[in-house]
């Protein structure tokens, strides 16, 4: 191959290989039959379009060699590109250049749907016979002190969001629901089924697994969590504010089959349902002017995703065969509209621990819970630390206001040793306002899975636990915990702002607005910030601005995406009465 603007211009050779010359990077389909495209591995070591060109028509040569590349890369081939000290602008680079002077070699290989999946330094020893020549035209090599070999794997590609559908059947009838914009791909999942090798179902089996050396267990089985509207007075005595939080669901009559319906993937519910048929529905006049339940009334029904597990608590302790002393523990996916924050979701998984007590040794029972629960935590912690780390992960159950309930916090530093969190990820409660037993008191323990399974296994960010590309599960090993390495590095970050103007009349809901910016964005949002507010001088109408920030973890993600989603966003928000500027 001979050097020049679009040639690949770096060559060793392989016993048996076949040699091309004059092969443009930006067109390598036409280089090769179609039997012939399903390369493992493209190496382009040092890019350039020659003499002094700019970063943007080196970005540019870039972009068009990896949409190139997609066409005849095998599907879990690499695309290995070696760049000068600090070309890529990536953090990897020392030093690493701002990103407007860089290449952005990563911004440019997702719009060929490819993530930097691993980098390291550029060696020239570890490729037999490599020789590294064409600086500025000349027959002299090119100072590789400092260069970095990235490696590009591909991308799940980003599709646009489309909702699955639900059906379910209650008593006789089917009905339909989309899943709710926000929650997208997180409806169903069955992380913590018997055939999962999903960490969360990992951590969870070890959480019982420990606490059943000190406890009798009873495991009991957690229906879809589907809830009836007059649930929501049991939420509400744990926390009257939770309801802003709820997503509700709006049933449809189906009277078709699964196979003609349109606009997503159809999933049938009827297996997870077993329980909400059986609850107090609200029931409707028959044509024969007698009560009917299951019929008509859900043309127009409002039901709910449960916010917690905390629901079913009062079903729980009120069976006849509640035995105290046992630990009967619920385990499931719970869902609540929540700020963008790092560390906040609206989907995860809680494991609910629920134990009877005796009032007299009432404080004995609950402190030998609490120690084993901490001594468990404690373990698995500090597994995946450094080995030789001074640093060390802590659990402290931290005694609330109201002088009964405890929060369990965790002061971690397995997200790096500069960086680390106190987080909260669980609760202690030790009573319900609106149970009375005489004999007994009762002790309730909500974990939150995925946050424990980010800390134990080092993962960075959440979304990455409901990736649906294959390679996440790969990590884990069982049996063996062990950090996590993740398969897309510095993904590119895209910043875009918004104003608005106010109704007075309606207000504001930040919650709305946020949970609006996350079903858009397709939960790649991982900011919104406040940045100012003004006020007309004439009319006193009142304006906000905020800065969205966005940026995925597990795909290729490109500004061309950004700027559609931030167009729809604008559109989206006059739902909420706000009116873009």
């Amino acid at each position: 191959m001979l050097p020049g603007p679009k040639t690949l211009s770096c060559l060793y050779f392989v016993p048996g290989a076949e040699i091309r010359f004059g092969v443009d990077c930006t067109q390598l389909a036409d280089a090769f039959e179609r039997h012939d495209r399903a390369f493992d591995r493209i190496c382009f070591n040092f890019p350039h379009c020659g003499r002094k060109a700019g970063v943007a028509r080196n970005r540019e040569l870039l972009a068009k060699f990896f949409q190139s590349c997609a066409d005849v890369l095998a599907e879990e081939g690499e695309v290995h590109v070696a760049l000068c000290r600090g070309q890529g602008g990536t953090p990897a680079d020392n030093p690493t250049r701002e990103w407007h002077n860089s290449w952005q070699v990563v911004a440019m290989a997702a719009l060929g749907g490819f993530i930097l999946s691993d980098v390291h330094p550029f060696s020239c020893e570890a490729v037999p016979g490599y020789k590294c020549t064409g600086y500025r035209s000349q027959d002299k090599s090119f100072h590789v002190e400092g260069a970095l070999n990235h490696i590009f794997t591909r991308s799940l590609p980003f599709k646009g969001s489309q909702p699955r559908i639900f059906r379910i059947k209650l008593g006789d009838q089917w009905f339909s629901f989309p899943e709710p914009e926000a929650l997208v791909g997180k409806l169903n999942r069955g992380f913590l089924e018997a055939s999962s090798c999903h960490p969360i179902k990992t951590i969870n089996e070890k959480l019982i697994s420990e606490l059943g050396r000190a406890f009798p267990l009873k495991r009991l089985k957690c229906s879809f969590p589907l809830l009836p509207p007059e649930a929501t007075s049991v939420l509400t005595s744990w926390n009257c504010d939770i309801l802003s939080t709820v997503f509700w669901i709006h049933l449809l009559e189906d009277n078709s089959n699964s196979e003609s319906l349109t606009g997503g993937t159809t999933e049938d519910m009827e297996d997870f349902l077993v329980s909400l048929s059986e609850l107090s529905f609200p029931k409707s006049p028959g044509r024969d002017g007698k009560e009917k339940a299951h019929e008509g009334i859900y043309a127009q029904a409002k039901i709910w995703l449960r916010p917690s597990l905390l629901v079913h608590v009062q079903t729980v302790i009120q069976a006849p065969d509640f035995l105290p002393g046992s630990l009967y523990i619920l385990s499931g996916p719970v869902f609540q509209k929540c700020h963008i924050l790092p560390l906040t979701m609206p989907a995860f998984h809680e494991t609910l621990f629920i134990l009877g007590i005796n009032k007299n040794p009432k404080d004995d029972c609950l402190q030998s819970l609490l120690n084993h629960l901490k001594g468990i935590l404690d373990s698995l912690l500090t597994q995946t630390l450094l080995e030789g780390s001074k640093l060390s992960n802590s659990v402290e159950f931290v005694f609330q206001p109201n002088g009964k309930d405890y929060m369990i916090n965790v002061k971690s530093h397995n997200f790096g040793p500069d960086c680390a969190k106190d987080l909260s990820i669980g609760s202690v409660t030790t009573s319900v306002p609106s149970i009375i037993h005489e004999e007994q008191c009762f002790v309730f323990v909500s974990m939150n899975l995925d946050l424990l399974a980010m800390l134990v296994w080092g993962i960075s960010d959440w979304r990455m636990l409901w990736t649906f590309d294959k390679r996440f599960l790969k990590n884990f090993v069982p049996e063996k915990i062990e950090p996590f390495k993740s398969y897309s590095l510095y993904p590119p970050i895209y910043v875009h702002d918004i104003s608005f103007w106010l109704d007075e009349k309606k207000g504001f809901d930040e919650l709305e607005f946020h949970t609006v910016a996350r079903a858009v964005s397709q939960d790649t949002v991982i900011s919104i910030q406040f940045l100012s507010r003004f006020q007309h001088p004439k009319t006193k109408q009142v304006s906000l601005c905020y800065r969205l920030t966005y940026q995925t973890c597990d795909k290729a993600l490109t500004q061309q995406q950004v700027a559609s989603m931030q167009s729809q966003f604008r559109k989206e928000i006059q739902q909420l009465h706000l009116t873009p500027r």
